[in-house]
């Protein structure tokens, strides 16, 4: 086990670190970056405690930007597919995805009353940046949320354009930080603290060993369904309670941006994002009426046919769909890790007038997993 996988860039447990073992072989970084040209970034916006008095705080959110590709190649398209377990959340870009199989741009997720600013601000960013490539074209960047009203003043709108060119110019490679940052910052999941988390499988095929990486923004469950590693542990924390001092509407969901550097057709990218279900149901998830639980796929692949360019008959790489059930495997497994790492790599807070959601308790999850040493 590398020390990336162990711990977050600034020291904070992670799942393996931790002591948990999952099934399959985990990337260098552990994280969607291992997937080459991936890049995440982060903005996090921590201000303020006591009554909220809405436009002022306190503020318990952010922004998280992924780069399907380098900044320089970002505008190049990447397949894609996705899907909705359940649809009580936002994604945006998603009728193209289903129509042309694609999309460019930087992705974001942030809290719910801030996707569409940071929708449109990213499509601001890439016109000042890339001015020459935009011209007169269209840009349908994919933005999602979930919701941190329990800890956020959500209605303050605190998010900025500045956050979001913030989040997409700071996105790099390599060992990702997790928890209570970017668009997770006020999230909550089983009644922990939660939000960013991140992992990663190499799967090898045909020779080759290929990256399949996911990031998760984490905010779904009950904590009676909490299940780690097949064992039903919810009812172990009874006496850890989140602390309302406001009712909590709970209101939940969950994000999934599964990405790879194997080739794959949009069709089969989509099938790919249907496996992140089966990771939500390893954990005790069954993607509750109020819960947006929104799936999306890329493959970095087949860069020269997203090139565009003169007329032509193009060719594009894909892993047939009879030999492709060692992704779906790697899927479910790094979608089940990385919710899990959102919530180890994470600790206690306080928000708005009060509201309280503790960390999950290190030590009594070792030991509810009878993990010693």
């Amino acid at each position: 086990m590398t020390m990336t996988s162990a711990r977050t860039p600034s020291g904070k447990l992670r799942a393996a670190g931790l002591g948990l073992r999952f099934e399959g072989r985990p990337g260098p970084f552990n994280a969607i970056t291992d997937v080459a040209g991936v890049s995440v970034g982060y903005s996090t916006i921590i201000e303020g405690s006591g009554p909220l008095r809405v436009g002022r705080g306190p503020v318990r959110t952010g922004v998280t930007a992924i780069l399907p590709r380098p900044v320089d190649e970002v505008h190049l398209p990447v397949f894609a597919g996705f899907h909705s377990l359940n649809g009580n959340g936002e994604m945006s870009g998603v009728h193209f995805i289903a129509e042309a199989g694609n999309f460019a741009l930087p992705i974001t997720i942030t809290n719910t009353h801030s996707c569409g600013l940071t929708r449109d601000a990213t499509i601001r960013w890439f016109a000042r940046r890339f001015a020459d490539r935009l011209n007169d074209d269209f840009a349908l960047p994919v933005a999602a949320e979930t919701y941190d009203g329990f800890l956020n003043d959500i209605n303050g709108f605190h998010v900025t354009d500045e956050h979001v060119n913030a989040a997409i110019d700071s996105a790099a490679p390599g060992a990702v930080e997790e928890g209570s940052v970017g668009g997770g910052t006020g999230m909550k999941c089983f009644g922990f603290k939660a939000g960013s988390g991140t992992a990663s499988r190499i799967v090898g095929y045909a020779g080759h060993d290929f990256a399949l990486g996911v990031f998760v923004q984490a905010n779904f469950g009950a904590r009676g369904d909490l299940t780690v590693l097949g064992r039903r542990l919810g009812s172990a924390f009874d006496d850890v309670r989140v602390k309302y001092a406001t009712p909590d509407p709970d209101l939940s969901s969950i994000i999934a941006v599964i990405a790879t550097d194997a080739p794959f057709l949009p069709h089969q990218l989509r099938r790919l994002a249907q496996r992140a279900t089966l990771g939500i149901g390893r954990l005790g998830g069954f993607g509750r009426h109020g819960s947006g639980d929104l799936f999306l796929a890329f493959s970095t692949a087949n860069r020269g046919v997203m090139s565009g360019g003169r007329e032509a008959l193009l060719s594009a790489a894909f892993v047939p769909d009879d030999h492709i059930d060692p992704f779906f495997e790697a899927v479910v497994q790094v979608v089940e890790e990385a919710v899990l790492n959102s919530m180890i790599a994470n600790s206690d807070m306080e928000g708005r007038d009060g509201n309280f959601v503790p960390a999950i308790p290190h030590d009594r999850l070792r030991a509810c997993l009878g993990l010693t040493g």
